[in-house]
Order: C-alpha cells, then structure tokens, then sequence
C-alpha cells in the first residue's frame, strides 16, 4: 500500500483480520448501525503529515486513511471485518467479470462503469466521468512526483511506458503538465462514453481489480492540473468527491474536513460518514497519543500516524482492553535497507559480501523484543510475508557477530566499519530500533551513527531523493513496506523495492538501488507464469536471490497495533492503511468533540 507507506513504525500501505476484536458494533455499515449517533467532530492525534495530498502520487498508509474520507477509486476494501481485504467496487457499477462482459475472453480487456450519483464537489456540482479516471491514471507518472508504484503497471497498461517517457520531457510547470495530460492519448486506458472506463493490457492481470484499489487510480478533475502535482498548493485547492472537502491543509501541523455538499449517500456504498468533522492535529507525540486516547478526553478518538507504543502493548493486552486492535498487516516492516550507492567507506555497501556480514551482525531478537515481543512482531527472515502467495520460510543470516566481524575483515575491513543509520525519532519503534541495532553491531565491530529524521520528512526528504543516497546521508535506513494489494500480491513488493534501475527514486521505492539481473529474470518469469503455482516458484527464487544479495535485512511481519478512545463505535480496522476506518465511526452522543 503499501505503499511509501510506512506504519507500526509507519509503513505501506500497506492482510487478514485481526487478533483482537474491534468494537462490539464493528460489524455495523451501510446504515446497518445500530443505535449509531450523527454528528460531531472526529479528532485524529498524530505526530507527521500526509506524504501528499494528491491521490494519485500518495504512497503512505497514513495518506490513505485521510484519503479514505474525501477521494474516492473504482474499487476499495470495505470497513467489514470479515471482507476488509476483499476488492468491492466503489466509484465501479461492479466488478468485472467475463460473465457479465468486463473482462474480455484473452483477459487483457477490462471494461468498468463508473456509478451515476457520484460527483464532484464544484460549482455546480459534476458528475465523475470516465474521462476522469482516465486523467487521473495518467497523472501517476508527471515529471514532477510521479507515484512510487509505477513499477507495479508501468510495463502493464497498453503504452503506458511510452506515455511516461514523452513525459519526462515536458516541462515540469503546470501549465506544460496539463497540456501533455489533456491532449496525449494513453491508449491503454480510454473513455469509452463519459461513464465507461477501458482498460487495455499487454498481458492478462488476475490482480488488476485488486490493484485499482490503490489511491493512484483515483479520478481526477480537470482543476487539478492548474496546480504542481503533490504540491501543498495543490492540498488547499483540491475537489473532493468522497463524503468531507479539505476545508484546511497547514503541513506538518493541522488537516480539517467538513461535510462536502455535492456527496450523495445514495452513490456511495462505502462511507457511511457518521461525523460532520474530521480534525487531524498533527503535533502531538506518540506517548501523548496513547495517553489522551486511555484517560477519555473528548477531544481526542483515534491515532492519526501514531500507534500504541510498544512498551504498552502487553499491559493492554492483559487487561483485555477492547479499545485495542491488533490487525494483520502483510508487511516488512521495520526492515533495514542497505544503501548501495554509498560512498562512505570506499563504498562498502556496494560490495555483497559486506552487506551479508551486517546481516550476521543484526540480532532481529533483539529488535523484535523493543517492538512488542513475538506476538506483535512475529519474526521474517526472508522477502515475503506469510500471507502473500510465493512466501516460502528460510533463514539465511541466523545472528553471528563472530561470523560477521570474520568477513568483515575479509572484505578489508579488518579494523570494522562505521555507518550511519536513517531512521524517524517521532516514533518510539523506530528509535528503540536503532538503538538496538547500534547496540548490537558493536559486536561485529561495527559503529552506527544516527541519523535521525521527521515522520513526514523520512520518505520525502530523504529515501526518495536519489541525491540523497549518492552523497552517503545515509549507509542503512530503517524503512517498512506493505503488501499494495492482497494474496498474488508478490509482484507489489518485488517490482517497487527489488527490480533493478525502473524500480529506483523517485518512481519507486528502490531505496537501496539494489540490481541484479538474475532477480529482473527470475520477476519477469514469475509475471509470465501461466498458473498460480508456477508463479509461486518464480516468486520464491526472486526471494531467495534477493537475500543472497543481502539487498535488506528484513525483521518482522508485524502485527499493526491500533488503539481508539472509548466514545468511538464500528472501529473497522482496514489493512489497506493499516488503521480505523474514518468514514465510518460514530461517536457517543456526549463526547461529539470540537
């Protein structure tokens, strides 16, 4: 979702249900809810901002959960327990099939209806056309923030590749963005009338309704394009056509919702948009958080980019809290990148068999223990969580300082080495993390400096800025991702974070700018399986090659700790961003907020 989704210790974006039950009523939606209370003002507390707020280059799980209550896609995942990673149309009539004629008999045609009823919230108020989404698709790959998962369908859609490259070159102002958009055909993605959508691949995508449910395929409006893509200019102009409109956007500080006029209840099968405001404050820390959401203040209801800190973790858990969620996320996350492109130490960390000595020289026991222990960070020792078809168990860097300091030295660096480490000091995971690490690393000779970085200045600032990686601001950064879709979701990690030059920032999230030409054959292979279990094996042995380059060291498949405040009722935790959904709680009639 992935993801630049960044969560726990912040995530992407971001499977299955959860280990603790959500509120009694979670169950409630589509105006189900019992004895359910209109009104009000939700307060989300958190401690960093949106990535950007612009769905269609968005890529970080708290983004999406902003994104959830104003912008709307074809397909989502719905706030049901039992169905949240389950694909179920949105903007879309229904899903495509080939019985009801979405999906052509070759599988590389899909054809999808855009609901009438939905609009956006301008003067007057519009319908949501095709032409729309067609927009919105293209502005993934503008030269300016183009989406970090491209390599997810940039060799997919029918001249999708060639449309980005003609991209590159226009100019990177407004005006040259919006000439290209609106008058550079993608024959891939076509209007067929203004309410069907056509979708063309060059090969069949089982997955592909499951991927459009990522914020990237979002329609956009035609006033987008007066404003930069992922600008914050662009944050305080945008039209919504989900349930609440942007009435504030102050980054890094506060994000207000109101009501949006020109939403109808009738369009929409997803929001059931209890509360009449949403407030983020984006300035509390992690501990506060947590504090103001256990002592009932009203002004406080649910985690924005904050989680429960791990420390506290077992004490709910033994008083059985039921305000406490923990939900299955199928991420890495936190995993340590290795920076290839370093020049610090004669460039070390370009060279395999220093990276597999780090890897030795990491206790993942250790870091799994300040995140929780066990049961909410259950150890991964190789690419692929368990849920995600092609994870297969193995443990190739089992902790062994001696063994690390030993090829250490036989890789020149008999008196050992010094790096320095990226990590977010907002979150106490994260911290805790790389205290341990440098504690550890000790060991192996190893000395770690921080460097320490702002939730919302980690991935922006640093990991998608290819400068950043070249001059050595980092040697390892600890980073986290998430499954973008569910189930043959594979292709979602491999393509964004292990495939070679396509995959580097700012168009994916490569962030150690790992590339071997063996893991590129063996993704490929795994694309073009005819069957499921071909595409397994494939999968499997990109897994295993990425290890043996020593490309990350991965930590754990956690699982996502979410608390709410009392007064908060139908809490659905939705994996996709890996919290509550917003759109869809109500609140006690005597705690309403402010």
């Amino acid at each position: 979702m992935s993801a630049v989704t960044a969560v726990v210790l912040a995530a992407c974006g971001n499977t299955g249900a959860s280990t603790a039950a959500p509120s009694a009523d979670a169950g409630a939606r589509n105006g189900t809810a019992d004895g359910a209370v209109r009104g009000g003002t939700l307060n989300l507390l958190g401690s960093g901002d949106v990535d950007y707020m612009d769905p269609n280059v968005s890529y970080y799980s708290p983004s999406y959960l902003a994104l959830r209550l104003w912008s709307r896609q074809l397909f989502t995942y719905p706030a049901d327990p039992a169905n949240n990673t389950k694909a179920v149309p949105d903007l879309a009539e229904a899903v495509p099939t080939a019985d009801n004629g979405g999906i052509s008999a070759d599988g590389k045609t899909y054809t999808i209806s855009i609901r009438q009823g939905a609009q956006w919230g301008t003067t007057p108020a519009r319908q949501v056309t095709a032409a729309d989404e067609v927009r919105g698709v293209k502005r993934t790959c503008n030269p300016v923030q183009p989406f970090g998962g491209l390599p997810d369908y940039q060799d997919l859609i029918v001249g999708f590749q060639q449309f980005c490259d003609g991209f590159k070159k226009v100019g990177q102002d407004a005006a040259s963005i919006k000439n290209y958009v609106e008058n550079t055909p993608l024959p891939g993605v076509t209007a067929k009338d203004d309410h069907t959508v056509v979708f063309t691949l060059n090969h069949p995508a089982a997955y592909l309704v499951d991927m459009l449910t990522l914020t990237a395929f979002s329609p956009a409006p035609v006033e987008v394009l007066d404003h930069l893509p992922g600008s914050s200019d662009l944050g305080t102009h945008q039209v919504s056509d989900g349930p609440y409109k942007i009435d504030l956007y102050d980054p890094t500080k506060r994000i207000e919702f109101s009501r949006n006029p020109a939403w109808n209840a009738a369009s929409d099968p997803i929001r059931q948009a209890f509360v009449d405001k949403v407030v983020i404050d984006e300035t509390v820390s992690q501990e506060s958080t947590q504090q103001q959401l256990q002592t009932g203040n009203a002004n406080a209801d649910m985690e924005f980019d904050n989680f429960v800190p791990a420390a506290q973790i077992p004490g709910l858990q033994a008083a059985a809290d039921p305000n406490l969620n923990l939900g299955d996320t199928a991420s890495s996350n936190p995993y340590i990148v290795y920076n290839t492109r370093s020049p610090n130490n004669n460039s070390a960390l370009g060279n395999v068999k220093v990276r597999q000595a780090i890897s030795y020289a990491i206790n993942r026991a250790d870091i799994i223990q300040v995140l929780g222990g066990p049961e909410v960070s259950p150890p991964l020792t190789h690419v692929l969580p368990p849920q995600i078809v092609g994870s297969k168990d193995s443990d190739p860097y089992p902790y062994d300082p001696a063994k690390a300091k030993q090829m250490l030295a036989d890789a020149g660096f008999p008196n050992g080495i010094t790096l320095k480490l990226l990590y977010r000091n907002a979150s106490a995971g994260s911290s805790k993390a790389f205290a341990t690490v440098q504690q550890d690393l000790t060991k192996a000779g190893i000395t770690v400096q921080g460097v320490p970085s702002p939730n919302a200045d980690f991935y922006t600032k640093y990991l998608q800025v290819p400068d950043v990686a070249t001059r050595g601001v980092y040697d390892m950064a600890i980073a986290g991702w998430g499954a973008d879709w569910y189930g043959n979701a594979a292709l979602s990690f491999f393509n964004p974070l292990f495939s070679g030059a396509p995959s580097f920032p700012p168009v994916g999230s490569n962030f150690g700018y790992y590339d071997s030409q063996a893991t590129n054959a063996l993704i490929t292979q795994a694309i073009d399986a005819p069957d499921a279990a071909t595409a397994s094996d494939a999968w499997a042995k990109a897994d295993a090659q990425v290890m043996a380059d020593a490309a990350f060291f991965p930590i754990t498949a956690p699982r996502q700790p979410n608390y709410h405040a009392a007064q908060v009722h139908n809490a659905v935790y939705i994996p996709s961003f890996q919290g509550f959904d917003p759109s869809n709680v109500w609140l006690d009639k005597d705690k309403q907020g402010g």
